[in-house]
């Protein structure tokens, strides 16, 4: 007889961004002329910038010929693509990385999820709350949480609330732990560490010896170039941090799935026995037994971005996402609603009126204005009572959406 594996049994509901599509697919069925405006789900709406579709094409055509095709690439990812991410991303900061501690992914989703199989079952963990759910969800599913309660808080997980006064963005807890998640610039809350905060983690893991897990998906967002970027710009970083990074919001990648992470050689975890392992020669078998490479022509569009033209063009999609974000801001702040965020990121996290509940506030805006958003107690129950809105989407519809949700 196969057993399943029952720790999928905890977990508390189907994946947030399922749950919504369900909905809305439910209410498009029952109002089939209804315009709905979809400011929910994080993805990227402009196309491709014109130079990543021009490496695209060269690569295409390379890999049509005899001497221009390839096959498996190698795992860590091309030499020409790592380079880029050395010299742009880091030594442009004021930081050094070595080749072989960088492994390029098809996505920092999976690689957030996937870099919890390198710890210990028995590993203890913190998270921010509200956080992305794939942080939680994986780690329930290896067994590493006991039963959700009725609040929505697993045991074994250490929950850091972020709150309007702590700037959505909690200082590490006061009780040694293993492994920490943190995101910055933040997904759903839009909030942003300053250097004194991430200063105050790394001191953190140095001191009880634990492992930051640094998702910074959303770097090109920032706006301040006084913000840390990377958790790698903090001294001491390199001897307890993993970094996450993803060219799907930065370049419009969603669709096309190419991101990298991280691994110092001075990180470490041990064995029961005590003895110091390195997480980079960990996580390097484990890339390399379950991962294949991301296909040369993706490689070749990612590392087109660091580019003088695809640095200008990918800049300004930003920049447009940034814009979408600031009016939607303004335009619910001057109608009355509390907003955060949406400065250093594409999000702006809403307090709903009146108590209502996060998934009462998405049915509402669903049916009264046919705007979707994302429920804040989707992210955690830290999250009740709030709202994400995303700004991704055209400038037009973020104008009409911001009428609608003001009339509501």
């Amino acid at each position: 007889m196969a057993r399943i594996n029952e720790n999928f049994q905890k977990l508390a509901a189907g994946y947030l961004f399922p749950e919504i599509g369900r909905r809305v697919s439910a209410y498009a069925e029952a109002h089939p002329d209804a315009d709905i405006i979809r400011l929910g789900i994080g993805d990227v709406t402009l196309p491709l910038a014109p130079a990543v579709v021009a490496a695209m094409r060269e690569a295409v055509d390379e890999m049509g010929t005899d001497k221009g095709f390839r096959g498996y690439g190698p795992e860590n990812g091309y030499d020409f693509l790592v380079d880029a991410i050395r010299e742009h991303d880091y030594r442009a900061r004021g930081i050094e990385l070595e080749a072989s501690e960088i492994f390029v992914s098809d996505g920092s989703k999976q690689d957030s999820g996937n870099i919890q199989e390198i710890f210990g079952a028995g590993c203890t963990l913190s998270v921010t709350d509200p956080s992305y759910p794939v942080y939680v969800d994986t780690n329930v599913m290896a067994g590493r949480t006991g039963e959700v309660d009725d609040q929505g808080y697993y045991g074994g997980i250490r929950y850091l609330a972020a709150t309007e006064e702590n700037g959505f963005m909690p200082g590490p807890p006061d009780e040694a732990l293993d492994l920490a998640y943190l995101c910055s610039p933040n997904n759903p809350t839009g909030a942003v560490a300053t250097r004194e905060n991430l200063e105050a983690w790394v001191a953190w893991a140095k001191d009880c010896d634990a492992v930051l897990l640094f998702d910074a998906a959303y770097d090109a967002f920032i706006q301040d170039p006084d913000l840390p970027r990377s958790i790698f710009e903090i001294e001491g970083a390199r001897d307890c941090a993993i970094e996450m990074r993803s060219f799907s919001k930065r370049a419009g990648f969603t669709g096309v799935r190419c991101a990298y992470m991280v691994i110092p050689k001075n990180v470490s975890g041990t064995t029961e026995s005590g003895e110091r392992v390195s997480l980079n020669a960990l996580w390097g078998r484990r890339h390399a037994t379950k991962f294949n490479s991301v296909p040369y022509v993706i490689q070749r569009a990612a590392a087109a971005t660091f580019s003088q033209e695809g640095q200008a063009q990918t800049r300004e999609q930003v920049r447009h996402y940034m814009d979408n974000a600031r009016l939607i801001r303004e335009g619910l702040a001057a109608a009355g609603f509390t907003v955060f965020g949406g400065e250093h990121a594409p999000y702006i996290w809403m307090r709903t009126k009146d108590g209502q509940s996060s998934w009462d506030c998405f049915d509402d805006l669903l049916e009264n204005a046919q705007v979707v958003g994302t429920p804040g107690s989707g992210f955690g129950p830290a999250g009740e009572g709030y709202f994400r809105i995303s700004a991704f989407n055209s400038r037009e519809n973020v104008e009409e959406a911001i009428r609608r949700i003001t009339r509501t």
